[in-house]
């Protein structure tokens, strides 16, 4: 055991090229040469005359690694330059000034490219074991705000409906696993459901080129509760469960339920809440207008609270064309909140708090980019690791963020790594498992 040494009397110099920060950026590189996303870029990403045309696959990379490694703003992609890391990467690492030109090259034609890019390689990950194959799988459909600060950004000088200012992109998650299937930047003023159909469309366009072969089934808040995307899940035979805005005529429907066909079901407050069904046809206006079941959860006030002195119960209702258990509809439509947690971890996992340019498309080039990053470390926890739902911090601090050091012998490098490391056979595991995947043909 070395002994101790009072840190003032520690020297300190910056002087070893061969020392390695985040050298467990391995793995994920590992898994992105495997899925060959530099070469999908290189395909696929056009900028045309744009200065920052050349070498688009080393600068998305380079990107990528940076919001792995818990950068949130350009410049900290320089920290990958440092040392020997670039040379466990295994792509050119682009300075902050090279990627800064990238991004802003980005019109919105280059952003849809970046969607094929991204497309791709969620069908190259699920064929590498990630995807859910002939499984079900469920999309869960929601927005988010990502704040900015200033007058200075295109699509987020005015509020929202939030009364924050910035801006709105649409997201579809996977159920389950966290990965995002599709992302798409909007300006912060556009309403929820803005081009939610269309976006949902391409989504479920996307999971089927990409091998999911079993029924598919769409959640979704009451923001998506809208004609459009109902008819779409019916003309593409994807179940729906979501949400209703509730008005008088529905409120009058649910207190027409009799009592007897309330059940309860598990609460912090005993007896507290009950589901019900009936059947309720909504969007009645419409001509291909039919009924749906109608779930129906009540939950009674917190005693004391200024609810309980104005209603005896709060309820909360989702349409669904779903066969089933009304307990398990009802529990599984509830579970549609988890994909906050894989909004959580785009934003503080990699980069999305953060959209760091002034001009719209160069954000929404840098929102795919994130979400490239968040999907690698999924799969990089799925398939290496044998992790589910591992969270990217929960992944940065435990490989990712290790230190290293390169040495040579025999004309082959060796990566040391902090000896008695807590998780070292977790890592060994997963470089070996995503080492033994074959690369693109």
């Amino acid at each position: 055991m070395l002994s101790l040494e009072h840190p003032d009397r520690i020297n300190v110099s910056f002087d070893d090229h061969r020392l390695v920060a985040n050298a467990g950026l391995l793995l994920p590189a590992i898994l992105a040469l495997r899925l060959g996303l530099g070469e999908v870029v290189e395909r696929y990403l056009d900028l045309s005359n744009a200065p920052g045309r050349a070498n688009t696959g080393d600068k998305l990379l380079t990107l990528v690694a940076s919001a792995l490694a818990g950068g949130d703003c350009i410049v900290d992609a320089d920290a990958l330059r440092s040392g020997g890391t670039a040379r466990v990467l295994g792509w050119v690492v682009k300075a902050p000034s090279t990627l800064g030109t990238f991004l802003r090259s980005f019109r919105w034609g280059h952003v849809r490219q970046l969607d094929r890019v991204s497309r791709e390689l969620l069908a190259r990950a699920w064929a590498a074991g990630a995807g859910p194959g002939e499984d079900p799988l469920t999309i869960d459909l929601d927005s988010t705000i990502c704040e900015t600060y200033g007058l200075a950004k295109e699509g987020a000088r005015q509020h929202g409906y939030t009364g924050q200012r910035g801006y709105h992109p649409l997201l579809a998650v996977a159920a389950g696993t966290g990965d995002v299937l599709m992302c798409r930047l909007r300006k912060g003023r556009a309403n929820t459901a803005r081009g939610a159909a269309h976006f949902l469309r391409e989504t479920v366009g996307r999971v089927r080129h990409a091998g999911a072969t079993g029924q598919l089934t769409m959640r979704a808040d009451s923001g998506f509760y809208n004609h459009a995307i109902v008819a779409l899940c019916r003309k593409a035979k994807v179940r729906f469960s979501i949400t209703v805005r509730q008005h008088q005529t529905l409120r009058n429907l649910i207190e027409a339920i009799p009592e007897e066909e309330w059940t309860p079901i598990p609460y912090w407050m005993d007896g507290a809440a009950d589901v019900a069904e009936t059947v309720y046809t909504p969007f009645q206006s419409k001509p291909e207008a039919a009924p749906v079941r109608l779930i129906v959860r009540r939950v009674k006030p917190t005693p004391g609270s200024q609810m309980a002195l104005f209603a005896t119960y709060s309820y909360h209702c989702c349409i669904t064309d779903r066969d089933g258990d009304t307990l398990y509809l009802e529990a599984d439509h509830r579970r549609h909140a988890e994909i906050e947690n894989a909004i959580r971890d785009l934003k503080y996992g990699v980069g999305l708090n953060h959209l760091p340019s002034g001009r719209f498309p160069a954000n929404a080039a840098w929102l795919a980019v994130q979400v490239m990053a968040h999907n690698l470390a999924r799969w990089t926890g799925r398939i290496g690791l044998g992790e589910q739902l591992a969270t990217t911090k929960t992944l940065r601090r435990r490989f990712f963020s290790l230190a290293g050091r390169l040495t040579r012998q025999a004309r082959r490098l060796t990566l040391h790594l902090p000896h008695n490391w807590p998780w070292q056979n977790q890592f060994s595991n997963a470089l070996a498992r995503l080492r033994a995947l074959p690369l693109p043909s």
